[in-house]
């Protein structure tokens, strides 16, 4: 985890020109965010309120319906925010909830290993890193906000594949595929999952060379207050410093760490 990444690239050139949008999505989102505004308006307020045909408004709303982001109240003849959308809000919600309960954790990792601590949250078969507190040391793993690898061949991303039922755990990996980075990565099934079943029973994951050559790191999971796996936290470093001996000795300290952030996130205590 935590390997320095590419210089990131621009936007796709794309066809249309600088500023091309999707005009449906465009107002669709235009309408959604209408139906956030105020509870119960009718189809003739948001086509007013919006410069749009009712015809083409209702194509939108009922798209909308069908996906649960907008609701319909036959007896008012009124459209208001759908339960999806509280869905969809409540994700970003965890995310921001989880960067904000790790900060002091992820320093207090940082200082005691002398590594660089991580964190990072699901995104599909993908973990995305979203905050990062730096080793002081010249040498030391580093990578971009944003920046994205499979769980298979990440220690977070491994944490959290060892939380699932190996049905949604192999559903993602389909969705993925295992191909290898490194000598070292699992890339059959029985490997990964003899792997997953050690991680989920001592608490806590080991990336060895397994993304990136020379550098190691331990991770484990973080959980929300509904019991499902957030994000993970990981310290990473360069394998001169991480030897095999001195990971053992840290994965205790971020499998509880990782729970102290659980706790702040009103998980349950194990």
């Amino acid at each position: 985890d935590g390997a320095p990444t590419k210089k990131p690239r621009g936007r796709p050139r794309s066809q249309g020109g600088e500023g091309t949008t999707v005009q449906a999505l465009d107002r669709g989102l235009m309408l959604l965010t209408a139906l956030a505004q105020a509870d119960g308006q009718t189809l003739s307020d948001l086509s007013l309120r919006l410069g749009l045909p009712a015809s083409t408004a209702h194509r939108l709303l009922t798209t909308l319906q069908k996906h649960g982001f907008a609701a319909f109240d036959d007896a008012g003849q009124e459209w208001s925010i759908g339960l999806e959308a509280y869905r969809t809000g409540a994700a970003f919600l965890r995310r921001a909830n989880v960067v904000a309960a790790s900060q002091d954790a992820m320093r207090q990792l940082r200082d005691t290993v002398g590594e660089t601590a991580n964190l990072a949250v699901p995104d599909g078969p993908d973990v995305i890193f979203v905050a990062q507190v730096e080793s002081h040391h010249p040498i030391r793993a580093f990578f971009r906000p944003g920046t994205r690898t499979p769980m298979y061949a990440s220690g977070i991303g491994k944490a959290l594949l060892a939380t699932m039922p190996r049905k949604a755990a192999e559903a993602l990996l389909r969705r993925s595929g295992i191909a290898g980075f490194t000598p070292n990565t699992k890339t059959t099934p029985d490997a990964l999952f003899a792997d997953l079943a050690e991680i989920k029973a001592r608490g806590w994951s080991i990336d060895d060379e397994e993304r990136h050559i020379g550098m190691r790191c331990v991770a484990a999971p973080i959980f929300h207050a509904d019991g499902t796996a957030v994000g993970g936290l990981s310290v990473s470093g360069p394998t001169q410093r991480f030897t095999p001996a001195r990971l053992a000795e840290t994965g205790p300290l971020v499998h509880r760490l990782a729970l102290e952030i659980s706790t702040r996130l009103g998980a349950a205590a194990p």
